[in-house]
C-alpha cells in the first residue's frame, strides 16, 4: 500500500479542483492506501482571483480524511517549510494538481526540494498545461514546474499530446476525469424543480459552472433566440458566478428578447445545492471555445443527465455524438439542431438508458489503478 500526498486545494478552498482532490483522497483511502491532502493557506492573491471568494461560505472540513493547510504560492521561505514538511513524512509519492502557470514557480520549488536526496517521486495530475487564457510568464513557469516532475497524469487525449511541448519523457498516462460522487443521491426531476422554483413541464437546458469567456454561453444565447426553440418554450438555466463582466450576456439576452427563456442563478452554487440543477436539467450544455477536460461532464455523468458539447479538447471523448447527448461543431446553427432534435424527437430516455452502460467507465479505481502504474513505471 502507498503514502501519497495530494497537493492541491482541499477544504476551505472552494470549486471544482478542491472537490476532485477529496474525492480522490477518499478514494485512495478506500483502497487501503494512506492519502492525505496539502492544500493552500494563500492559493491565489485576492486581486488575482476574479470571483466573489476563494472560501467555502457553508458546509463544514470533511471529517473522513486529513487536510494540512500550509502552502503559500508568493512566499518562498513557505515553500521551503512545506518541502521540509513532506519530507519528514516520507510518502512514496506525491500528486501536484496543476491547471494554472501561477503554480509553477511554488510547486516547480517544492517538487525540486523534495526530490533533493530521496527517492519520493513527484507526479502531476494536469488538468491543463496551456492555459485556457493566456497571459505573460505562461510559458517559463510552466517549463519550470514540468522540470521538477517524475510522471503526468491527464485526463484528456488533448493533454496528454500537450506535454511533449515542454518535454519528450513516456513517463505520462492518460485516464478520463472519474465521475463526482460528492453532490449526493440524485432527485426527482419534480422535487428538484420544486426546490429552483421552476415549472415542472418546462424543458430545461442547464449551463452550469463559472462564467467566462472560452465556456461559450453566448453560443447558447444566440441558439436559444431561434424561432421554433422559443415556440417550444424551452428554458435555459445559467447556474454559476460570473468571472468576467455579465453585461454583454445580459445585453445579448435583451437584443434577443430572452428575458422570459433565459433563468440566471448567477452566484456560486453550493456543493449542497449542486444536485438539485442537474436533477432539474432535460440536458446539460457546455458549448466551450475550447476545453481539456470538464468536471460539469462527469457530474452529468454521475446524475444520467444527456449532454450537449462542442468538440473541442476532450469533450468530445466523454460525449459520443447521438449516444448519450450531442457532440458539435462551435456552430450555433449545429447547436441549435441538437437541441431541437432532443426535444421534437424525445431523446431524454434513449439517452439515459446508453448513460447507464457508459458511465462504467469513469469509476475511481480505474483512475487510481493508473495513477498507480505511473508511479510504478517512475
Amino acid at each position: 500500500m502507498a503514502k501519497v500526498f495530494i497537493i492541491g486545494p482541499g477544504y476551505p478552498l472552494r470549486g471544482g479542483p478542491a472537490q476532485f482532490n477529496e474525492n480522490l483522497c477518499r478514494e485512495f483511502n478506500k483502497l487501503g492506501h494512506d492519502a492525505q491532502i496539502i492544500s493552500y493557506s494563500l492559493q491565489y492573491p485576492n486581486f488575482l482571483f476574479p470571483g466573489s471568494s476563494q472560501y467555502e461560505t457553508s458546509g463544514s472540513a470533511p471529517s473522513d480524511i486529513k487536510i494540512h493547510t500550509l502552502i503559500n504560492t508568493v512566499n518562498p521561505f513557505n515553500w521551503i517549510k512545506t518541502a521540509r514538511f513532506i519530507k519528514k513524512q516520507k510518502p512514496d509519492f506525491i500528486i501536484f494538481r496543476y491547471w494554472l502557470p501561477f503554480f509553477g514557480p511554488s510547486l516547480g520549488s517544492i517538487g525540486r526540494m523534495v526530490k533533493r536526496g530521496t527517492n519520493i517521486k513527484v507526479l502531476a495530475l494536469t488538468d491543463n498545461i496551456i492555459p485556457h487564457e493566456k497571459r505573460v510568464g505562461d510559458v517559463p513557469f510552466t517549463k519550470y514546474f514540468v522540470k521538477s516532475c517524475h510522471g503526468f497524469i491527464t485526463m484528456s487525449k488533448a493533454v496528454f499530446n500537450d506535454i511533449s511541448q515542454f518535454t519528450p519523457t513516456d513517463k505520462k498516462v492518460f485516464s478520463p476525469h472519474p465521475m463526482y460522487e460528492t453532490y449526493g443521491a440524485a432527485v426527482t426531476k419534480e422535487e428538484a424543480r420544486k426546490k429552483l422554483g421552476l415549472k415542472s413541464d418546462d424543458k430545461v437546458i442547464l449551463f452550469f459552472g463559472l462564467i467566462r469567456k472560452y465556456k461559450g454561453l453566448d453560443f447558447l444565447l444566440e441558439a436559444m433566440n431561434h424561432p421554433d426553440i422559443k415556440n417550444q418554450n424551452i428554458k435555459l438555466l445559467v447556474a454559476g458566478e460570473f468571472y468576467e463582466d455579465k453585461q454583454p450576456y445580459l445585453d445579448l439576452m435583451a437584443k434577443n428578447g430572452l428575458q422570459n427563456q433565459v433563468i440566471f442563478h448567477s452566484q456560486f452554487i453550493p456543493n449542497e445545492e449542486v444536485r438539485y440543477y442537474f436533477c432539474a436539467a432535460d440536458l446539460v450544455a457546455q458549448t466551450y471555445r475550447n476545453a481539456t477536460n470538464s468536471g460539469v461532464t462527469m457530474v452529468g455523468y454521475y446524475y444520467e443527465k444527456p449532454m450537449l458539447v462542442t468538440d473541442v479538447g476532450g469533450l468530445s471523448e466523454l460525449v459520443p455524438h447521438q449516444k448519450i447527448g450531442y457532440t458539435v461543431p462551435i456552430d450555433v446553427a449545429k447547436i441549435t439542431e441538437s437541441i431541437l432534435d432532443f426535444f421534437k424527437n424525445h431523446r431524454e430516455q434513449e439517452f439515459i438508458s446508453n448513460l447507464k452502460t457508459e458511465k462504467v467507465k469513469y469509476l475511481w479505481p480505474t483512475f487510481i489503478n493508473r495513477v498507480l502504474e505511473l508511479y510504478n513505471r517512475c
